[in-house]
């Protein structure tokens, strides 16, 4: 259960469901000294920074490759758009104009360091709770991040990561779209891989949380490389909703508007 004093709320603005189970799970203390590390600027600083003694964030996008990829922009931030937690804990019975997403806005936390997540300028054990969200595999080579990560992390302190995921018994297909979208996308790993990702790189995993949301296709597809790659998603998924071969995005469609999955995964985990 979270810390009583720290307990997550919502804000007159309220805060996505998604976003406040990510925040129930890291159960932030009021004594907590922590670092985040997103690549540009995600969600995590604004909502820990009123529940920790101290927040550090960390932007550390890659420097831009050179042109050649045929205009696209790398996609800066894990924007989520609206998003439906599905299951006994989630809001799948709520219609799709109800999904909630989360404020595309900046928030006011101040400006973030600018730092290669491979080499965090912060000396060992400097901070009691580190946390990364949607960023492990675009920040640099994961295992080397994870080893950075918990350099900083203090014996005792938690590291949280926040990520996408496949069961373990899923096959690759669902990379096959993931691909046509972004050609740099890395895979997604099984949650087996994750896991022992983090214990290699000196962990001991405490907690596990995944589960599955669903997101509508176009919000998502804004970050595909080209029209012609976005068209390709489009009638692969709709052919799976028309009985055809299947994808792995158990896609569907509601309210007019087409839907996909994906499993996210929360773990803690502390260094050795």
């Amino acid at each position: 259960m979270p810390h009583p004093a720290t307990a997550v709320q919502e804000t007159a603005g309220g805060i996505a469901p998604h976003l406040r189970r990510l925040l129930e799970f890291v159960e932030p203390d009021r004594d907590d000294v922590c670092l985040d590390v997103a690549r540009g600027r995600g969600p995590m600083p604004a909502a820990l920074r009123p529940r920790v003694r101290y927040m550090t964030a960390v932007d550390a996008t890659p420097a831009p490759e050179e042109p050649g990829r045929g205009g696209r922009m790398s996609t800066v931030e894990f924007g989520t758009g609206p998003v439906r937690i599905t299951g006994p804990a989630g809001d799948g019975d709520r219609p799709p104009a109800m999904a909630t997403r989360e404020d595309p806005r900046p928030q006011p936390t101040g400006p973030a360091v600018q730092a290669d997540a491979t080499a965090l300028p912060y000396r060992d054990n400097a901070f009691s709770l580190v946390t990364a969200r949607f960023s492990l595999y675009t920040l640099g080579e994961p295992d080397r991040v994870l080893r950075e990560l918990l350099r900083v992390c203090r014996p005792g302190g938690r590291l949280i990561i926040a990520d996408l995921v496949r069961g373990n018994l899923a096959g690759p297909e669902r990379d096959r779209i993931e691909r046509l979208r972004d050609p740099d996308h890395p895979g997604t790993p099984s949650i087996a891989r994750l896991t022992e990702m983090i214990t290699s790189a000196g962990a001991t995993i405490r907690r596990l949380d995944v589960f599955t949301v669903e997101r509508p296709v176009e919000p998502w597809l804004a970050g595909a490389r080209d029209d012609a790659s976005a068209d390709r998603i489009r009638e692969a998924l709709t052919d799976e909703v028309d009985g055809g071969p299947k994808t792995g995005a158990k896609p569907r469609v509601i309210g007019g508007e087409l839907w996909f999955t994906q499993s996210w995964a929360h773990v803690a985990a502390v260094p050795i």
